[in-house]
């Protein structure tokens, strides 16, 4: 799980992850899901420093957790994560970021259940909703929403693969965003399973509103 962000879009006085959600830290709450969704072993990447601070968050997990030090940018930090994993190469892993901190345990099974069938890289995605428009010399023109789709995690696929792939990236010097991209230039194919509303990511303040409110609505439900 990459949780290593200094979250400076969102104002907060701590790192992002550690930003509570209903009484909640992000990244306890992701971590929570992604063990009701099945995985069995999580590696936390946190910023520097920060390890004990971030250890007294997961008292209780039912699973293994480790704490390491992120790198200097997310494909860094995902690379640390991966090596911390004790698991075989075979085994499916998933890559999640803890601003997701409301994804449902759902996805994440769905996401191993796909690698573990399918192989590759799986993501979920979800139908872009607003009109888009592409900047080009002199002005703008409309893109295609229908043959658009938002990308989500957690992102998985096969350890030894992602792996591989993420060495790759970093051997050819190759600027990514995300572990499908990385998995996509190692020349994988990457599929998709449904996304969920829920799985927002908190990067602003007011994305930590609507988080609340989607907390509170499940509440009362």
């Amino acid at each position: 799980m990459v949780a290593a962000g200094s979250g400076s879009r969102l104002g907060a006085p701590v790192p992002k992850a550690l930003v509570e959600l209903g009484g909640v830290s992000l990244v306890r709450r992701s971590v929570d899901a992604l063990v009701a969704g099945g995985v069995t072993e999580v590696a936390v990447t946190v910023p520097a420093g920060l390890e004990e601070r971030f250890a007294t968050e997961f008292t209780g997990v039912e699973v293994p957790v480790r704490l390491v030090a992120g790198g200097a940018d997310r494909s860094d930090s995902v690379r640390r994560g991966l090596d911390a994993l004790l698991a075989p190469d075979d085994a499916v892993v998933l890559v999640h970021d803890a601003a997701r901190a409301l994804v449902p345990p759902r996805v994440v099974a769905e996401v191993a259940e796909a690698v573990a069938c399918l192989g590759g890289a799986v993501i979920p995605v979800l139908p872009v909703i607003d009109s888009v428009r592409e900047v080009v010399d002199g002005g703008s023109r409309v893109v295609d929403r229908a043959r658009l789709r938002g990308i989500q995690t957690p992102q998985g696929a096969l350890l030894g693969q992602l792996r591989a792939a993420h060495t790759l990236v970093e051997a050819e010097g190759v600027a990514v965003t995300d572990d499908a991209t990385v998995c996509e230039h190692a020349g994988l194919t990457v599929g998709f399973v449904n996304g969920d509303r829920r799985s927002l990511k908190i990067t602003e303040p007011i994305d930590l509103v609507v988080a609340e409110a989607l907390l509170n609505s499940e509440r009362v439900l």
